[in-house]
């Protein structure tokens, strides 16, 4: 399985918290985990604003970020391009999107387009969801038969940081 996790499901990677054990399996079975560029920062973002509310303790935070920090280039990241930029302007508006979602959503059309439509994507935004099942079904409609797609290199599957 391919797998695309937008911002909040990566974080369920790394912090325990309602939905971590699904994303954590997801990532577990999945033979390439992908994501956008832009992951990183909220990724750091979300970390930051945790401990700085104290949800996570000085040392949970250290070890997730660490965690996180040596997963990254294990990832395979879409770039935030002119044309994903655009796209997500397009999805944004198709989809009453917010800005960065637009871009997860663009990212994921990216790869599904790359590496075709069985990708699976994980979010655990409602409006987002229904915005990438009803992309995918479009995608999947013009996809035409690839016998033997150009698939991206792998830079392996990242596993969850051990407890």
């Amino acid at each position: 399985m391919i797998l695309y996790l937008d911002t909040s499901s990566l974080v369920k990677v790394y912090i325990s918290e309602a939905g971590s054990d699904e994303v954590r399996a997801l990532v577990q079975r999945a033979a390439i985990v992908t994501t956008s560029r832009i992951a990183y920062p909220e990724m750091r973002a979300a970390l930051a604003r945790r401990r700085r509310e104290r949800a996570l303790k000085p040392r949970d935070f250290t070890d997730a970020k660490q965690a996180f920090e040596a997963d990254w280039p294990r990832y395979v990241t879409v770039g935030v391009t002119s044309a994903i930029c655009r796209e997500a302007g397009d999805l944004a508006e198709r989809y009453r999107l917010r800005g960065f979602d637009s871009v997860h959503l663009a990212s994921f059309a990216d790869v599904v387009r790359d590496l075709g439509s069985a990708t699976r994507f994980s979010s655990f935004d409602d409006r987002l969801n229904r915005a990438a099942r009803a992309l995918q079904r479009t995608l999947a409609r013009h996809e035409a038969p690839h016998p033997q797609r150009q698939k991206r290199p792998s830079r392996g599957t990242v596993r969850p940081p051990r407890a």
